[in-house]
């Protein structure tokens, strides 16, 4: 325990310390920050403390103020960041918090995240700062949404493809989205808005976290449909899957009429300003189909597969929505094996589950495909040659009534 005297002698050094900052140009403060940082490498406020005595909340307002002048330039716009963080990160930080933000410090953030002479890491460790000023609590969190902080980092994910400043942004979104009830809602329509960016990881991203939130939601926002849909056309698999988790895990919610159509009108492609009355099914699929469309058909056959699995009533929804014909001419689709299989498996979970359309299918495509599909779904298209593949394509098998027979599953 220090003694009246010692601790008379940290006074007069601290308050030395302070004299000779508020009388120093750029270069000394730099200096001393680089000093004080040396003798805090952990963040450790233990050491803040002891140096700083009575007065570490003068400093840090000095800090504060130091960057909000000059972070435009960026000199020691690092040094600055890294000394805000040793006091925002002590075990006893709610003081320092709330001198930080009443002196502007989170508007000073955001804005160093959409200055253009900002450098990455510097960005990166006002992202740090940021998050460490969310996961504080409710009320920290509502001081980033009121200062526009949703809307500074929906563009600046916009805006970044790398990873470190991605998964900084991200880890920040996701916590306001989380104990921030008022402003919850803000969040989960920045997330929609970002799935339509073009990097793979940040599609994964936002679809994994987007999964998180709804599950939290009491409503779906209509204009996640679309955005979702189109993701199923994704080449990466990790995408694909998230995409059809957050599809599945939509079906209890009012969009949910919306994307079953959507899903059912995506087996069947279709090309503008392609003149169909000369040409065959199978000609139109080579002119309308690309990669990234077959993948989308094949990973809307898969959903409605599992959609339809887990309820009989989503079944009859797709049913009415003539399911069974889109189904049909998917597996028709010799230009992409995935989507052949996914429509086959899904065609076969039908019949099974609903006997009363086996023979208006079996009608519609001959008995040699329908066997084929019974026995084996998943290797039917091997087998499949050019006239069942036309015949599949061109089918007018119309059934969205017939489950309302006998049906005793039903």
């Amino acid at each position: 325990m220090s003694t009246p005297e010692e601790e008379e002698a940290n006074m007069g050094k601290v308050l030395t310390f302070l004299r000779e900052w508020d009388r120093g140009d750029s270069r000394v403060r730099g200096r001393m920050l680089t000093a004080f940082l040396s003798r805090n490498p952990g963040r450790r406020h233990c050491d803040v403390e002891l140096q700083l005595a009575q007065v570490s909340s003068l400093f840090l307002a000095r800090i504060t103020t130091w960057t909000r002048l000059t972070y435009m330039f960026g000199t020691f716009l690092g040094l600055q960041l890294k000394a805000i963080g040793i006091f925002l990160s002590a075990s006893n930080h709610d003081q320092y918090l709330m001198e930080f933000l009443e002196d502007g410090g989170v508007l000073t953030l955001l804005d160093i995240l959409s200055h253009s002479q900002s450098k990455e890491e510097e960005k990166v460790e006002a992202l740090r700062l940021l998050l460490t000023i969310s996961d504080a609590g409710r009320k920290y969190k509502e001081v980033i949404c009121e200062s526009h902080g949703v809307k500074a980092i929906t563009e600046f994910l916009a805006q970044y493809t790398t990873d470190e400043p991605l998964e900084a942004a991200w880890a920040l979104l996701e916590s306001l989205s989380r104990g921030n009830p008022r402003y919850q809602n803000q969040v989960y329509k920045a997330m929609i808005a970002l799935m339509t960016c073009s990097s793979p990881k940040a599609q994964q991203r936002v679809l994994h976290s987007l999964h998180t939130v709804q599950s939290k939601m009491k409503t779906a926002h209509h204009s996640i449909v679309e955005p979702l849909l189109g993701l199923l056309s994704s080449l990466h698999l990790e995408v694909q899957d998230e995409a059809i988790n957050l599809i599945l895990g939509l079906r209890c919610y009012e969009v949910r009429p919306l994307l079953l159509d959507g899903l059912v009108a995506l087996l069947r492609p279709t090309k503008e300003n392609v003149q169909h009355q000369n040409m065959q099914e199978s000609e139109i699929i080579q002119m309308t189909g690309s990669l990234p469309v077959f993948v989308q058909q094949a990973a809307a056959a898969k959903s409605i597969r599992l959609l339809a699995e887990d309820s009989q009533e989503v079944s009859r929804e797709l049913l009415s929505l003539g399911v069974i014909q889109r189904l049909l001419h998917a597996m028709g689709n010799r230009e992409h094996t995935d989507a052949q299989i996914q429509a086959s498996l899904a065609l076969k979970h039908f019949v099974r589950s609903f006997p009363n359309i086996e023979e208006h299918v079996q009608r519609g495509i001959g008995s040699t495909l329908f066997a084929a599909l019974m026995n084996q779904a998943d290797t039917l298209y091997m087998n499949m040659d050019e006239t069942q593949a036309e015949i599949l394509l061109t089918n007018k098998v119309n059934i969205t009534e017939v489950w309302y027979g006998d049906n005793s599953e039903g």
